[in-house]
């Protein structure tokens, strides 16, 4: 199987509803299988690790645009950056 048409089922799967890309700052595009609910995802700097989340609670910081400019918002993307308990702990000082 070449990798293009890897790439072509995962792009199928994610227009279907069936997977939902992610793609954090730096990193090369994910897939998981998570969908349908807002949730969002906690990065490790270090090691790359993504963890989910579940929405956030209490005040949410700019969950909420100040101007939407005319659309109808069904979704906020939200990713928590920092280092994993493992790298932390690793970490010198």
């Amino acid at each position: 199987m070449s990798t293009q048409a890897v790439y072509d089922v995962l792009e199928a799967c994610t227009g279907a509803g069936l997977l939902r890309r992610i793609e954090p700052a730096g990193s090369p595009a994910r897939f998981e299988t998570r969908t349908g609910d807002n949730h969002h995802h906690l990065v490790c700097r270090t090691c790359g690790l993504v963890v989910d989340v579940d929405c956030t609670v209490g005040e949410a910081p700019c969950l909420a645009p100040s101007d939407s400019h005319g659309f109808t918002v069904d979704e906020a993307e939200v990713v928590f950056w920092g280092l994993c308990a493992q790298c932390r702990d690793n970490t010198p000082g």
